[in-house]
């Protein structure tokens, strides 16, 4: 009886929204764009994490980069139209840190040589860095080869063979429509054979990127002994008029650690064995793509939960008008409710039967807003690279905007029933003020 009675409510409840079409569909529009909004918001936050996450994790979450570094007042203004700085890391700081009982568990220790101004092919010229490496970093630093590539190899280095390796920018500008091996690259006046191509790495415009410093898919990798043997620890450089030379014997040097647990530990004690011949590191930098990585985390989930806070305005705002819309419902049912009352309705009733209508308003709500975030979310890259093709985008947006949106099962369970509650809550009132209306007075109301 009871089971039967509760259906009759429910049925009478949601042919009353029936009834009123335009004005439930009104009522619900806060909670769909609420419930959109917190979908598109998180999806955006955690697509950008997430790509923010995979570039940082791509340089090794193990490695510890330490970079030379030019100091601050080597870039004064007043310094000669001629400058020559020397500067960085050492070739002792790199046997230091190879015999250095301090960091005997690094598994390996990778330098990097940056040599060369200019490269060029047949005439081509390509803007991209040389660096002269050994063959560990081609699992330090997580490189991967093209079909038929081969890294550079111990012989390489024994032989101070001319042979480089190109990445993939570097193969595109030179050799579009032509297999790169065994082509011939000029570095300065230096001729070098290809014997392999990097894959693309993905750090261009990522936060990778940003922490090396440059695209390392335009980077060209030779034998660290052919590139002291043919350049040399000088770089000279003519720009506007006048002439620079840097002297930097190790551009970078790769640290791997044994696990994630000891990369903290072991950049501190590389830190003060650097600080032996650098003090105050003012020419050396420390990376620890690992403490990024976490503090990376951290700052993503306190912008995450910023955003989905701003977001969930929107389902209060949609909350408070269907109390708004409730409260006018039950001024103008009220000879109903009289009705209802007088024919056996108990207050429980009434109660239910409006906590029906806005559990069903804001129900509905929850799933339109999930179908239209989910919706957009999906086409939200799409929409941003045709944007990006327009005249008046064009240029503005292109290149600086990437969205990779990531809609995440949470942000659609949690969104649904704060939508579904937040009709309930914002319900409640206006049930309990229809269910203490006076029979007799409601009865006279017109």
């Amino acid at each position: 009886m009871q089971s039967g009675f509760f259906l009759e409510i429910v049925k009478l409840g949601l042919n009353n929204l029936r009834l009123h079409k335009l004005r439930s569909t009104l009522t619900s529009l806060g909670i769909i764009l609420g419930v959109a909004a917190v979908i598109v918001v998180v999806a955006v936050g955690e697509g950008n994490k997430r790509a923010a996450l995979r570039d940082i994790a791509a340089l090794g979450a193990t490695n510890i980069i330490v970079r030379s570094s030019k100091p601050p007042e080597s870039n004064s203004a007043s310094q000669a139209r001629t400058m020559f700085v020397a500067y960085g890391l050492l070739r002792q700081d790199l046997r230091r840190l190879e015999n250095s009982d301090a960091i005997a568990d690094a598994l390996h220790v990778v330098p990097l040589k940056a040599v060369g101004s200019e490269v060029t092919y047949e005439g081509a010229r390509a803007i991209s860095q040389v660096f002269g490496t050994t063959p560990d970093l081609l699992d330090v630093a997580n490189l991967r080869l093209d079909a038929r590539s081969r890294y550079l190899t111990a012989q390489d280095l024994e032989t101070r063979a001319p042979v480089c390796v190109i990445a993939s920018e570097v193969a595109r500008q030179f050799f579009p429509l032509q297999d790169p091996i065994g082509q011939l690259l000029k570095v300065d006046t230096q001729a070098f054979r290809v014997v392999g191509v990097l894959q693309p790495v993905g750090l261009a415009g990522g936060a990778g990127g940003a922490l090396v410093g440059r695209d390392l898919n335009k980077d060209i990798h030779i034998p660290l002994t052919t590139a002291e043997t043919q350049f040399g620890d000088t770089i000279m450089r003519r720009q506007s008029g006048s002439f620079s030379g840097e002297q930097v014997e190790i551009s970078e040097i790769f640290i791997v650690a044994p696990n994630t647990e000891s990369v903290v530990p072991l950049s501190l004690r590389v830190k003060r064995i650097l600080d032996t011949g650098h003090a105050g590191l003012t020419d050396v930098q420390v990376i620890v793509p690992w403490e990024l990585l976490e503090n990376a985390k951290k700052a993503l989930l306190v912008w995450n939960v910023m955003l989905v806070v701003i977001a969930a305005i929107s389902l209060l705002v949609g909350g408070i008008g269907i109390m708004n819309i409730m409260l006018a419902s039950v001024t103008e049912r009220t000879r109903e409710i009289g009705i209802r009352r007088a024919l056996g309705a108990t207050r429980k009733h009434i109660v239910l039967q409006f906590l029906v209508e806005t559990g069903s308003i804001s129900t509905l709500g929850g799933v339109l807003g999930i179908v239209l975030g989910v919706s957009f979310s999906m086409s939200l890259q799409g929409l941003t690279a045709l944007l990006a093709k327009l005249p008046f985008f064009e240029g503005a947006i292109a290149g600086k905007i990437a969205l990779e949106p990531q809609v995440t099962l949470w942000s659609v369970i949690v969104s649904f029933f704060v939508a579904a509650g937040v009709g309930l809550i914002f319900g409640i009132y206006p049930a309990f003020v229809a269910s203490r209306k006076d029979p007799i007075e409601a009865l006279r109301h017109d």
